[in-house]
């Protein structure tokens, strides 16, 4: 089972952090910043497994990770998971974070954040692997961004509305006619 997934850049600023154990704020912080020391020092040419950190539950749990230019992407897991799947999760993961933003970069992880946990929650819940299938989770992707535009265009309807109203050609006499208040008509009805 996956415990965490962690993305730092090469200064161990965190950049995402999904935890799927419960830890309070201060021991993520220093999980984080453990973690970072174990991956950061280990030479570019070395496997990347390794032991799990004191914090995150000692030789019962591995760091599994990989390094793409400025940032480290790491998933801490239990002896359960398989280490080169977790290693394929990571790529699959970054490939479609590439394919979404069109060569991911550090910038995108911090202004889209929410982007960013929707296409991780495609792959990840709850701690369990959902899906690995990057065409599956791309079309996913894209029926949420079908939607949110929707969404969008329903915001802006009554604006477009009003807009459309003052624009049409009504004679001014219908523009100029008052309706009553309507809690003053209904007072006004008798039964």
């Amino acid at each position: 089972m996956i415990k965490a997934i962690l993305v730092f850049n090469n200064y161990g600023k965190p950049r995402l952090s999904k935890f799927y154990q419960y830890f309070n704020e201060d021991m993520q912080q220093q999980i984080i910043k453990e973690t970072f020391q174990l991956v950061s020092k280990r030479d570019d040419n070395v496997c990347n497994f390794l032991e799990g950190g004191s914090l995150i539950g000692g030789s019962d749990y591995k760091l599994i990770y990989r390094h793409y230019a400025t940032l480290y992407f790491v998933f801490c897991v239990d002896s359960s998971e398989s280490e080169l799947g977790i290693l394929d999760l990571i790529q699959v993961f970054v490939e479609t974070l590439d394919k979404c933003f069109e060569n991911v970069c550090e910038l995108d992880l911090i202004f889209h954040v929410d982007k960013i946990h929707y296409i991780l929650n495609e792959l990840v819940m709850g701690g369990m692997v959902l899906e690995t299938n990057m065409t599956e989770i791309l079309s996913r992707i894209e029926e949420q961004n079908k939607l949110e535009k929707q969404e969008a265009g329903l915001a802006g309807a009554p604006s477009r509305a009003v807009s459309a109203m003052k624009n049409m050609n009504i004679p001014q006499q219908l523009k100029d006619i008052k309706l009553p208040d309507l809690p003053q008509a209904i007072k006004e009805l008798k039964f």
